[in-house]
């Protein structure tokens, strides 16, 4: 029996962007909760604990055919798994990231990624002192191995870590290769193809955000 009252979206259905970011905070939330024991939640104790407004957050779990019951809340348990599903979380990803340096060679070594369903099993560099070494377990190689992983793997995740103007090249690789979502670290606005998912993570941008916030508050 599903005790969240949920009733699961198709897999064709498109959540707005920002309720999709905040997904996340509340699964992180209530994973904690359970962890520690508490059955019951309700939109108000999530909206104390991470401060999205409390109508916001029944909104959001609407979307997903999520309900609680009155006086009580949502069950603990079943909401985090409701979450963990909708998400994708517990569905394994296998991915391939394109620039082994310090930042693709960080997230390689970060298991983490794992328990959110992204699996990594290839690194491909350019270069020569890189190719053939091994980094978190993986061999690292060159560009011209980058369709045998993708095939081999089943590789749908293409991770670009390049630096910036080496961005659409590396997307245009993964993409012969046959990915169907890039994962792109650079502040380089990649172009994909009809079909391609992308989704940026600058760093450069948000530190440049929180900066100017800084500045904002120091004057």
């Amino acid at each position: 029996m599903n005790t969240t009252g949920a009733t699961h979206p198709t897999a064709h259905d498109w959540l707005p962007e920002p309720t999709l970011r905040r997904l996340p905070w509340y699964l992180a939330y209530v994973a904690m909760l359970r962890r520690d024991g508490v059955e019951y939640v309700s939109s108000r104790g999530i909206a104390d604990a991470i401060g999205v407004d409390a109508s916001q957050i029944a909104k959001d779990l609407s979307h997903l055919g999520v309900r609680g019951k009155t006086r009580i809340g949502y069950e603990v348990a079943a909401l985090e798994r409701e979450l963990r599903d909708y998400l994708g979380f517990d569905t394994g990803h296998n991915a391939v990231i394109v620039g082994v340096g310090s930042l693709g060679g960080a997230l390689i070594q970060d298991r983490g990624l794992q328990r959110y369903g992204l699996n990594i099993v290839g690194g491909v560099d350019v270069d020569p002192d890189l190719i053939g070494t091994r980094e978190g377990g993986i061999v690292i190689t060159g560009y011209d191995s980058l369709p045998r992983i993708v095939s081999e793997h089943d590789v749908t995740v293409g991770i670009v870590t390049v630096p910036a103007r080496h961005a659409q090249n590396a997307a245009d690789r993964l993409m012969d290769a046959g990915v169907r979502a890039i994962w792109n670290f650079t502040p380089f606005r990649i172009r994909v193809r009809e079909g391609v998912v992308i989704t940026n993570t600058s760093i450069y941008s948000h530190l440049a955000v929180m900066y100017n916030r800084l500045d904002s508050i120091a004057k």
